[in-house]
């Protein structure tokens, strides 16, 4: 990864004799924003010509020789001063420092590296062919390549804007087919990093997958006895439960009154049933009293007859008079014993009226009184025995955690799945490099153009271009709207915005996949120029999306005070007296 980490300027451009630097070593979104004293500052709007793009400037001669826009280099020198410009850089690649210092009147040309100085030819012309080539091969990119993907400007002409030749020397220069044997070397070096860890990860993977079937199984087992245990424990807890409860819902003062209730019931009841009995039989004596004195009363009627009352015939006086005398002694006994059953039969009947009526008998829980009055200690003998029950301790959840936190491990593919991808690629694209056949650079363009035609259409849909846009095999562009085609010209101002931000972006992350990242990015001018509020706020979010997750310094150059809200510095350039100077950064909370 390249880190462009600060820049200094003195004697630049709109920059006086006061030395102004830029620290890039963040990861933010920052607002760039004029303030021109000298036209009346914040007071009258004026945001122009403060020196803004004048970073940029410094940042291309500092790393090219040359400004970003086209302007001579003895033009970069500040006028007011004109002498003793300087321009330093320093930044960090693959854990390695380097340093630039570059400069006019005098002619001044300083490269180091570790903070060696390197051999510079030519100095005194403040340039020097091999130190430069040097510096390209260290970045990897041309000043057009620069110009298109880290500093975008306004003023630079679009790439869709550029002849054919050009374009076509950016894409080849992008994708890579310029530098062919180069990109197979370092592929050949990664790819063997990548299969040994490919080779280390999945023997270690396979060796973690066989022990954790094992502690699975067992875990598996245990975890089978468990739901036996927890299934039987309930179902005990739950009887016991509902005994307590059944238990507890009994008004154990009212179940003793019951029982003595039920006591006095039993009494009555047997009473009643036995003077029941009694008067039945009573009863039935009556009835039998009452037929014997109602015979004997007969047979002294028909005796008046002197008639036999067993056959009737005619009876002698003495005969009748003894029959008489016996009838009549009958008939007084069966008088007297039925006026003494009748006694009885009103007696018994008195008695009965005295007992009164027999209630419903008394509802009692427990069999007997004795039950009842256990009732409590019934009551805490099974909230001891459910408590009890409850507090068993799970004999199988301990063995099955400890097996999980302790014997378990983590099985995480997607290292393996990562690095299988990466070496799959890498053995593509090393065959298509090392490959001498003509069709190598057809294939590259292939590969790499399906990934570049993917982030353009990617960023094209986040920014809201209606449009289809795709580089062809033959690596001239296609715009499309409604099946119709179209030119770069087509387009509204808005719309040429959308597309050379998507592109750019693009492009980056093209480079980025076949090179290495670079943690700068400025955009002069491009996001609020012609753009409507849904373009703006699009495009912010993508660039806030870099700096968060693609550890990104981000330079938005605008003139619009309300895009501060948006971003989360904001850089000061200050023209007071004809000098630009630099604000220290304010972090917008």
């Amino acid at each position: 990864m390249i880190k462009i980490k600060e820049l200094t300027v003195k004697n630049f451009m709109s920059v006086g004799n006061a030395t102004q630097g830029v620290d890039f070593d963040r990861e933010q979104l920052t607002l760039v924003l004029g303030e021109n004293l000298d036209q009346g500052g914040d007071d009258s709007g004026s945001r122009n010509g403060t020196g803004k793009t004048t970073i940029i400037n410094a940042l291309s001669y500092a790393l090219y020789g040359q400004a970003l826009t086209n302007i001579r280099k003895d033009n970069l020198v500040n006028k007011t001063n004109n002498k003793a410009m300087l321009v330093t850089l320093t930044f960090e690649k693959d854990g390695r420092n380097y340093h630039i210092e570059r400069g006019r009147k005098p002619n001044l040309l300083k490269f180091s590296i570790d903070g060696t100085d390197q051999e510079i030819t030519d100095e005194s012309q403040g340039d020097s062919r091999k130190t430069q080539e040097d510096i390209n091969t260290l970045l990897g990119m041309s000043h057009d390549m620069f110009k298109h993907i880290l500093a975008l400007n306004t003023y630079t002409e679009p790439f869709l804007s550029l002849r054919s030749n050009d374009q076509r020397a950016i894409i080849e220069q992008l994708l890579g087919i310029t530098i062919l044997s180069e990109k197979a070397d370092k592929l050949r070096e990664q790819t063997k990093i990548v299969k040994d860890q490919l080779t280390d990860e999945t023997a270690r993977l396979t060796a973690v997958t066989a022990s954790n079937e094992k502690i699975t199984e067992n875990i598996d087992r245990l975890n089978t006895r468990r739901k036996a245990w927890i299934s039987q424990n309930k179902q005990d807890c739950d009887k016991l439960d509902k005994a307590i409860k059944d238990l507890e819902k009994l008004d154990i003062d009212s179940e003793l009154e019951a029982h003595e209730l039920l006591s006095s019931w039993s009494d009555k009841t047997t009473k009643h049933n036995n003077l029941i009995k009694e008067r039945s039989t009573v009863e039935r004596a009556l009835e039998q009293a009452d037929k014997n004195m109602k015979k004997s009363g007969k047979e002294l009627d028909d005796l008046e007859h002197a008639k036999c009352y067993a056959c009737g015939q005619e009876l002698h006086d003495d005969k009748l008079e003894e029959l008489k005398e016996k009838l009549q002694t009958d008939y007084g006994d069966a008088h007297t014993y039925l006026i003494e059953i009748a006694d009885k039969f009103d007696k018994v009947l008195k008695k009965i009226e005295e007992l009164g009526d027999i209630e419903s008998k008394p509802n009692t829980f427990y069999e007997n009184a004795k039950e009842a009055y256990e009732h409590q200690h019934n009551v805490e003998n099974l909230k001891i025995a459910l408590q009890a029950k409850q507090d068993e301790v799970d004999p199988y959840q301990e063995q099955i955690d400890d097996l999980k936190e302790t014997a378990i491990q983590e099985l995480n593919w997607e290292t393996v799945n990562d690095l299988t991808s990466t070496k799959e690629h890498q053995d593509f694209l090393y065959k298509l490099l090392t490959n001498k056949d003509s069709f190598i650079r057809k294939k590259i363009i292939e590969q790499n153009l399906a990934y570049l035609n993917n982030r353009l259409t990617y960023y094209l849909d986040k920014i809201g271009l209606p449009h289809t846009v795709v580089f062809k095999n033959d690596l001239t562009v296609e715009i499309q709207q409604l099946g119709q085609d179209l030119d770069f010209d087509n387009l509204s101002r808005g719309e040429r915005n959308r597309l050379i931000l998507g592109m750019s972006w693009s492009f980056r992350d093209v480079w980025e996949s076949l090179y290495q990242n670079i943690n700068l990015l400025f955009i002069d001018e491009l996001i609020d120029s012609g753009m409507d509020t849904a373009g703006v706020e699009s495009s912010i979010g993508i660039l806030k999306k870099m700096a968060r997750e693609r550890s990104k310094n981000v330079y938005l150059i605008s003139h619009k005070d309300e895009l501060i809200g948006r971003v989360t510095n904001v850089l000061k350039v200050i023209k007071e007296n004809g000098f630009t100077s630099y604000d220290n950064d304010i972090e917008i909370q």
